[in-house]
């Protein structure tokens, strides 16, 4: 489950109480009981409900910082840590090794560009700026004398699948020299970065280690790898499985099992 979801999640069931009507209404419903099935197959629609209900009717500034509350007390179920530790060791010593050689990196993500932002620099090394994502509409309000940005109910941008090359072009301007992903979202930008006539190089982390993180693929409800990986052997792009590739997954653990 994506980390911003379940940050949706605490925040439909802190919010409860000011909407009664979430009690019979679903998705709403569905999450204060528990149930990720009947979430899940709400579908896309019912995750876009959940977002505009808990990240909208509030300034940037209030949102930035119940996201930046949230992420430094939030803990995940199975590993019992932040999901800030829980981010891969070998994707933090590239992105390192990448800067260090004179690449810039950036994240390119389906996640809400506002709840990336405020903690993407201290975990990955990745400025606010070189962060793209997909956004609800603002609208900028004096409120009691001072300028605002007001978060809208409202879809501005969605980046994922076909919008990750359109936000790559929007945001950044340049067509990116390398591009890794781990779902089918992430499709687009890699044949965005890799067919093209001059260098670019592709890869897919296939998540296989169900013992230290977990094992998902073609039929997985959340980050389904079904199209991309068939595209990585027409389009030759680098594989890697977690299981056999990685002698580490999170800063701090210990190495490959035996």
């Amino acid at each position: 489950m994506y980390v911003q979801l379940a940050f949706a999640l605490d925040r439909v069931k802190a919010e409860a109480q000011n909407h009664p009507e979430w009690a019979t209404t679903l998705p709403f419903k569905a999450v204060l009981e528990g149930d990720m099935k009947a979430l899940a197959a709400g579908g896309e629609k019912g995750l876009l409900e959940l977002i505009m209900a808990t990240h909208a009717g509030m300034t940037s500034n209030e949102f930035q910082k119940i996201v930046t509350d949230w992420i430094a007390t939030a803990r995940d179920e199975r590993f019992k840590r932040p999901y800030t530790e829980l981010v891969y060791q070998p994707m933090l010593e590239l992105l390192a090794y990448l800067r260090a050689n004179g690449f810039k990196t950036f994240i390119v993500s389906g996640g809400g560009i506002e709840f990336m932002r405020p903690w993407s620099e201290k975990i990955y090394g990745v400025p606010p700026e070189q962060v793209v994502g997909s956004s609800i509409k603002t609208k900028f309000e004096m409120k009691d004398g001072a300028p605002t940005l007001f978060r809208l109910p409202e879809v501005n941008f969605i980046d994922d699948k076909t919008g990750k090359p359109v936000g790559i072009n929007e945001q950044i301007g340049r067509r990116p020299i390398a591009a890794f992903g781990n779902s089918d979202g992430d499709l687009e930008m890699l044949q965005w970065t890799t067919l093209t006539d001059g260098p670019g190089f592709g890869l897919i982390v296939h998540h296989t280690d169900a013992e230290r993180e977990y094992a998902y693929d073609r039929k997985s409800e959340f980050g389904q790898l079904d199209k991309a990986l068939d595209a990585a052997a027409v389009n030759n792009w680098t594989v890697v499985d977690m299981k056999a590739d990685w002698k580490q997954i999170f800063p701090g653990k210990s190495s490959r099992h035996a």
